[in-house]
């Protein structure tokens, strides 16, 4: 059988019409200027900033890796490279961010763990941008995902036709990334069966992937690794096997701890959406985004933030990604149908609906909240509460 240059190993012999096969990145403009699309990957976004770090890299950077794990860093933290400013992406532990850089270089997963809405799947898209210049790369575990999925299918017009041949094979995010040696992104693994997760194993230690209708078997290029996503509040949906988690290196995601750093990372996201959907209102005030902030931060600890007063938690997730939603349906809600401005009445029409999302039963929580700590707080809150009232 023919062989790729890039497969002239022993143990591999990759068909050549199988290589770039469906491919998601080359479905995407190289300037994003083409077609006015909704939202484009970070690799184009960014594209200005990763071409300065490129330019001003000088450090050793691993086999297959577009920038050095320090560019990376300076990427995802922000920072400066020649005169071009790099806007952080990533608000958090930057201790955290260098852990799952350095995990990427070496033959272990990276997956990244925590509570909903701590920007997992922001991370690694912005990890794979940076290293592989190539987002898309990306299977979304849901309870439907089938091994197919992982490894490869078939266009059963042409295998019906021809038998199994290279051009029939339908090569998955996966098999793409080990042929191109990129990242690859597995959203949501906890989510998939058990027996689809367990086709992981052998990928990530053997980094070999067997096609045994060909005949062959394709030895994953310098470059390969994967990034996972799983969230906390998802264990036990499908629990992943001891044999998987030691193919990662797990890295734990926090949820902010105070009120400053979510009511930066909430102001910088929300501008960010408001301007790529252009929103008819301008991102509301840094009063309104620290009441929804400070209003999720006691749901979520069940007590004020002083300590002084407990409070009951609702059972749906209060997380960052939620205020951040919040807050941009309020700017087009205020700019469609109210003053232009975001206000506490476009505010609460928000609160109602994320705070009562999961459970009916959250709804006494929340006008619990309301009569026995928002009602409290004097003047500043009493627009608010007057608005969260009349629809609770």
């Amino acid at each position: 059988m023919a062989r790729t240059a890039a497969s002239k190993s022993k143990t591999t012999d990759t068909p050549p019409d199988a290589t770039d096969n469906g491919s998601a990145a080359t479905a995407t403009p190289a300037n994003g200027a083409a077609v006015d699309i909704l939202r484009r990957p970070a690799e184009v976004e960014y594209a200005d900033e990763l071409a300065a770090l490129a330019a001003e890299d000088r450090n050793e950077r691993p086999e297959g890796w577009n920038l050095s794990p320090r560019a990376v860093r300076t990427y995802i933290l922000g920072g400066k490279a020649g005169g071009v400013e790099i806007r952080p992406k990533y608000l958090g532990n930057e201790r955290v961010v260098e852990i799952a850089i350095a995990t990427l270089a070496t033959d272990r997963g990276l997956l990244l763990i925590g509570e909903p809405g701590t920007a997992k799947s922001w991370l690694s898209e912005h990890l794979a941008a940076a290293i592989s210049g190539d987002s898309l790369l990306l299977v979304q575990g849901t309870a439907g995902t089938t091994e197919e999925q992982i490894r490869y299918s078939w266009n059963y017009a042409l295998l019906l036709a021809e038998g199994p041949s290279p051009r029939a094979l339908v090569a998955s995010p996966v098999y793409r990334a080990m042929e191109r040696g990129k990242l690859v992104r597995f959203e949501e693994i906890t989510r998939c069966p058990s027996e689809v997760q367990d086709g992981l194993i052998t990928l990530l230690s053997e980094k070999v992937m067997a096609v045994p209708e060909l005949g062959f078997h394709l030895a994953a290029r310098r470059g390969f690794n994967l990034i996972g996503t799983a969230n906390t509040r998802d264990r036990g949906v499908n629990d992943m096997s001891a044999a998987l988690k030691r193919r990662f290196n797990l890295v734990v995601l926090p949820v902010p701890a105070d009120v400053e750093t979510e009511v930066r990372i909430v102001s910088r996201r929300v501008a960010e959406i408001g301007s790529s959907l252009r929103l008819p209102a301008p991102p509301p005030a840094e009063e309104a985004v620290r009441k929804v902030v400070q209003i999720f931060q006691e749901l979520r600890r069940g007590q004020t933030l002083d300590g002084k007063q407990k409070v009951k938690p609702p059972s749906g997730v209060l997380s960052a990604a939620e205020a951040i939603s919040l807050l941009g349906n309020s700017m087009a809600l205020a700019g469609h149908f109210g003053e232009g401005v975001v206000t506490d009445r476009d505010l609460a029409a928000g609160l109602h609906g994320v705070i009562i999302k999961e459970d009916a039963r959250d709804g006494p929580i929340w006008v619990e909240y309301l009569e026995n700590i928002m009602k409290k707080r004097g003047a500043d809150w009493r627009e608010l509460y007057l608005a969260c009232k009349e629809l609770a």
